[in-house]
């Protein structure tokens, strides 16, 4: 059974399986959130079937520096980091 990470966390199993695969808390935190509110895209969620334009809004988001010069595998790296 996963842990109670409280109200700001809404599917703590999912959250800690994410935690678990490396990703940041924030990143963990936001697609468990979204899944638990039905508004996670299954379109493309895998980093690597997103366009190089996707990949760089997202990279925006969470405040990469540098992704404008990044090619396509740099900003998936980068994000994954975090």
């Amino acid at each position: 059974m996963a842990k109670d990470h409280g109200p700001s966390i809404k599917d703590d199993a999912l959250y800690e399986e994410l935690l678990k695969q490396g990703n940041s808390k924030e990143k963990a935190a936001r697609i468990a959130n979204a899944k638990a509110a039905g508004t996670l895209s299954h379109d493309s969620t895998k980093l690597e079937d997103r366009t190089r334009d996707q990949l760089d809004d997202e990279a925006r988001e969470i405040g990469i520096e540098g992704r404008s010069d990044m090619s396509k595998d740099e900003l998936v790296k980068a994000i994954r980091k975090g």
